[in-house]
């Protein structure tokens, strides 16, 4: 991955090897250099760099993104506040995506809360309303007891979880939640990871402690070397 593509030396070494890539430009030569040059890399007319050395001869494909505006932004009191960048279309789509949702609105106006959906029976609803409980109570009675509904709103007044078949969220604060905020780094939020089966215990060994119960992901035990530690690091190397 390559953050700054500048002239898009690094997705045309990359490609040429065989080697996925990602590359993110914010100028403007992300369409007058970097596109045209991969375009010529794809149709094997890019002579230069390491053409020669890996006998490339074109091929493959690449995608090209432009990324759409900040979905939030503050207003004058400091708020999370929805950009006005983004039409009713607009927001129902990304929210979608932000929420794990595949967008596919209805084409019946009576199902007009379907914005989306992620199995056959739950759907996502994104409205820049604010909804009253009475709004929410006719929106669980249209919904109906065998299907489950994602509200995503402006704002909602009374208990959220009031209706079992739906689950309201605001939209700033279900956004904030998706994203991460004032990093430096390249980190990511990684959730839902796969649980790790537990490891069996080896009560072979004299003096080995009985084997106790353990819950949720295995741990490392404590006689085992760090990868850091040069003893270790020999014992690795020797097998």
């Amino acid at each position: 991955m390559d953050s700054f593509a500048g002239s898009g030396t690094t997705g045309a070494v990359a490609h040429k090897m065989g080697r996925r890539w990602i590359m993110i430009e914010l100028g403007e030569h992300a369409i007058t250099h970097c596109a045209p040059r991969l375009k010529k890399v794809v149709d094997g007319q890019d002579p230069g760099g390491i053409t020669e050395a890996v006998n490339w001869k074109g091929g493959g494909g690449f995608r090209f993104y432009r990324l759409a505006p900040s979905l939030l932004t503050k207003d004058r009191f400091g708020n999370w506040i929805i950009a006005e960048n983004y039409n009713a279309a607009m927001l129902a789509e990304a929210v979608c995506k932000l929420m794990g949702f595949t967008y596919a609105p209805a084409q019946e106006p009576a199902d007009y809360w379907q914005h989306g959906f992620s199995s056959e029976t739950d759907f996502i609803y994104v409205t820049t309303q604010s909804l009253t409980h009475d709004a929410l109570k006719k929106l669980s009675e249209e919904v109906g007891p065998h299907r489950t509904l994602l509200v995503c709103c402006k704002a909602y007044s009374g208990r959220g979880g009031a209706f079992k078949n739906l689950t309201v969220q605001k939209i700033p604060n279900a956004v904030l939640k998706k994203c991460e905020w004032g990093r430096d780094d390249y980190s990511l939020n990684v959730a839902n990871l796969p649980m790790a089966e537990d490891l069996p215990l080896d009560d072979t060994a004299p003096g080995a402690p009985p084997p106790a119960k353990r819950h949720g992901r295995a741990r490392t035990a404590q006689t085992e070397p760090s990868l850091f530690d040069a003893e270790a690091t020999k014992e690795l190397e020797n097998g």
